[in-house]
């Protein structure tokens, strides 16, 4: 499969990781819309939100909340919105959700590395 998550996941691709259990990876995105802008994807292909089994997806929002206290406390957003996306707007075709931080004033752009060191 040349599917650009799974090589993440075999770690053929590497990637900022956050958090990592059997059943789901979190990492930085590479191309962050703002600061802290992360996905969470299962271990296991599933391409959308149709496909996936409810037990990693309740595993995937409970990661999702660990992750969001996570953000608030290091980099002080003034909100968070979670995007998943399915079909033709669905850039990589493995589930995957965003976690993307929200600032009332625009932020200047850190370095991945940075905020990794930061979220770590």
């Amino acid at each position: 499969m040349d599917c650009i998550f799974c090589k993440i996941i075999n770690g053929d691709i590497p990637a900022y990781t956050l958090y990592e259990d059997d059943i789901v990876k979190c990492f930085l995105d590479v191309n962050p819309i703002t600061n802290g802008h992360m996905l969470i994807i299962p271990k296991e292909h599933y391409t959308a939100l149709k496909d996936i089994d409810l037990d990693v997806l309740s595993h995937i929002m409970k990661i999702s909340k660990l992750m969001e206290e996570k953000i608030m406390i290091k980099l002080n957003p003034d909100g968070l919105k979670l995007v998943q996306n399915n079909g033709f707007i669905q850039e990589v075709k493995h589930y995957h959700l965003h976690l993307i931080p929200a600032y009332k004033n625009e932020q200047e752009m850190i370095d991945v590395k940075e905020i990794y060191e930061k979220l770590k």
